[in-house]
């Protein structure tokens, strides 16, 4: 568990309510929603990532946990950074695994909160489109998950982007898999206009934090490593516009990097921190 400040807590790990949130805006591919906010601020959630295994890889001994720590923080809320379920997605609104790796493992009291969610790699190899129905959260009515959303909690302003368009290997060299790119234009076109999208929401925002939710690494010691597209089109915009936290999955660790001490061209400090909580084993 990390504390930010005396009133933002978050941890990471790798009774269902009515939807709290209400749309207060958008910027264009960004809806924004807020989350009602305690009395005195103070925000508490849980972070996981790379989770949906149908049980395998101990997903339900890290739920277990999670349960145990939600309990302890009186958790607000839980974000997920995506690959919700694995290998390839859902495969429509009625797919059993949105049963089997989400409704049936995540069942502690604790956890009977809002989940927001952004999509990973293996999400867009099934149905994009039965992640986000609203279907699901007539299911499950802590499921929410678009393709891009902010999240207005009082002292924090997430802001939940979708990472998987950004790489291009997924579209010249997807090999035997099969992305569903519905609605992602080409990419000349499509990553330009979201990265200017991004740029206003987060110029727009006068939130104490500001916190970038994605699936990809940015920066990363991991299997993966850094993930070039995002390092050279979505870092400067974040670093640009005073993002505190960069908060990812993909990689299967529990990774905690700080850049306040790194000097960038020799001329520039700053400091920006990336959270890699892409880890259920």
């Amino acid at each position: 568990m990390a504390a930010l400040s005396s009133c933002f807590v978050f941890c990471l790990l790798n009774t269902s309510i009515l939807l709290t949130c209400l749309v207060s805006g958008s910027y264009g591919e960004f809806p924004r929603f807020e989350h009602p906010v305690k009395e005195g601020g103070s925000l508490k959630f849980l972070v996981v990532g790379d989770w949906g295994r149908r049980d395998s890889c101990n997903q339900s001994l890290v739920a277990d946990q999670m349960g145990r720590i939600g309990e302890k923080l009186e958790l607000d809320f839980v974000i997920s950074a995506g690959d919700n379920f694995y290998d390839n997605g859902l495969k429509s609104v009625d797919d059993p695994a949105f049963q089997e790796s989400f409704m049936n493992i995540y069942t502690a009291p604790s956890l009977q909160k809002q989940w927001y969610n952004v999509l990973g790699n293996h999400d867009y190899r099934g149905d994009v489109e039965a992640q986000l129905s609203p279907m699901l959260q007539k299911l499950d009515s802590r499921w929410l998950c678009l393709k891009s959303y902010i999240l207005d909690a009082g002292i924090v302003d997430f802001f939940f982007i979708d990472t998987t368009p950004f790489v291009e290997d997924y579209l010249t060299k997807p090999g035997a898999h099969t992305y569903d790119w519905r609605g992602v234009t080409a990419r000349n076109d499509y990553i330009p206009k979201y990265l200017e999208e991004l740029k206003t929401a987060l110029k727009e925002s006068d939130a104490k934090w500001k916190i970038v939710v994605g699936h990809h690494t940015l920066r990363s010691a991991g299997q993966h490593r850094d993930t070039r597209e995002l390092v050279e089109q979505l870092l400067p915009i974040l670093e640009g516009n005073s993002v505190d936290l960069y908060i990812n999955g993909h990689d299967q660790w529990l990774i905690a990097y700080n850049t306040s001490l790194v000097l960038l061209e020799e001329t520039k400090l700053m400091k920006f921190t990336y959270i890699d909580a892409g880890m259920v084993e």
